[in-house]
């Protein structure tokens, strides 16, 4: 008689290879958890480097200029670094003073707001009522005040300003150690070219070189050309705000400049301010939809033809790898995920267009 074989006896043993690939996805999946976990909690840290190396490559060219006028480098950088900061202070205690005066007027665009919600709440409250005694009469239909939607709109407002005042003392907290970072490695260039080639093996540093050039020219072309076209879509919003005759022209317009980093989302999300100071002034729903309109034109303009023109192609972006990356970056870092998003994929696609394994991913994010 022939043995009879137990279920396990039948059952094929994993060889050693199944047990490598399922340890080795099993080690990927860990390494992708740990990455975004120091991406999470790591983000003061990494967002101000980040912006440190950003600056300095868009101030590396003002350095080389005065080194060529025989001047040390490291005084070069420290003149960049204080010029820098000049301009920033002054364009900050200009944006201070104007936002205070909103503040101070702040009261009566609320209660024109508070009107707003209140006309809305009460047409919203009589197609309920005409829904509710349509589809029964025996249960009494409940009525809610249109305080309570206006308290709610409150609420949330005054928690969006502690989210962005909160978000804003961060940012301050970060951006006091920039100017320190940014003069280091302006000054100490060329000790920091030579220290990170040092890090690869021979056989790889022209490889490197190269790579570190392309990311260098793409992220200069990026922020030239981003800043540019910034200036150009304030310059344009606040003439159109002042041609409407709306309060506050110049802050709208660089609020409508600084949105139109972010892409597509910044287009109408430049929309809410200047509905928001329209309220005390325009009442019908042809000025509303002629304010949506032309910031739409205008933003559109600048992304479709300026961005090419001014960015240049060295970015090489398709829309689905922004968007994406706009989701990832914004989901990971707030509002400061949405402006770095563009400048860390366009470094992602030069650093996988240079690593010959990484390459399909490359050709992914450009095609």
């Amino acid at each position: 008689m022939e043995p009879v074989l137990s279920a396990t006896e039948l059952r094929p043993n994993p060889g050693p290879s199944h047990r490598i690939s399922i340890s080795n996805v099993s080690l990927k999946l860990l390494a992708v958890a740990l990455i975004l976990i120091f991406l999470y909690f790591a983000a003061s840290v990494l967002i101000t480097v980040l912006l440190a190396i950003l600056i300095a490559y868009f101030l590396d060219p003002i350095v080389e200029f005065l080194e060529k006028m025989r001047m040390p480098r490291s005084l070069a950088s420290m003149i960049t670094v204080l010029f820098m900061i000049g301009v920033l202070g002054a364009v900050g205690y200009g944006l201070y003073s104007r936002t205070s005066d909103f503040a101070a007027n702040w009261p009566k665009y609320s209660g024109i707001l508070k009107l707003a919600l209140n006309s809305v709440e009460t047409k919203l409250n009589g197609i309920e009522r005409q829904v509710s005694e349509g589809e029964t009469s025996s249960q009494p239909s409940q009525q809610k005040g249109p305080s309570k939607t206006v308290a709610s709109a409150e609420n949330a407002l005054r928690a969006a300003a502690v989210h962005i005042i909160g978000s804003l003392s961060g940012l301050v907290l970060e951006v006091t150690f920039v100017p320190f970072l940014v003069f280091f490695m302006l000054s100490e260039k060329q000790g920091v070219w030579h220290s990170t080639l040092q890090l690869f093996p021979v056989s790889r540093r022209t490889s490197v070189k190269e790579t570190l050039e392309d990311l260098r020219d793409v992220l200069r072309d990026y922020l030239v050309g981003m800043s540019l076209m910034t200036l150009i879509v304030i310059a344009a919003s606040s003439a159109f705000f002042w041609a409407m005759g709306l309060d506050y022209p110049i802050l709208m317009g660089i609020v409508s400049g600084l949105l139109n980093m972010v892409p597509y989302f910044g287009a109408v999300l430049s929309w809410l301010p200047p509905f928001l100071i329209a309220l005390a002034k325009l009442h019908s729903a042809a000025s509303y939809a002629l304010i949506a309109g032309v910031l739409l034109a205008i933003h559109m303009l600048a992304n479709n033809l300026l961005a090419p023109a001014l960015v240049g192609k060295k970015v090489r972006l398709n829309a689905l790898s922004i968007t994406v990356a706009l989701l990832f970056w914004g989901w990971i870092w707030g509002g400061m995920g949405l402006l770095l998003a563009i400048p860390l994929t366009a470094a992602l696609r030069v650093i996988c267009d240079h690593t010959e394994s990484w390459k399909p991913i490359g050709r992914w994010l450009s095609a």
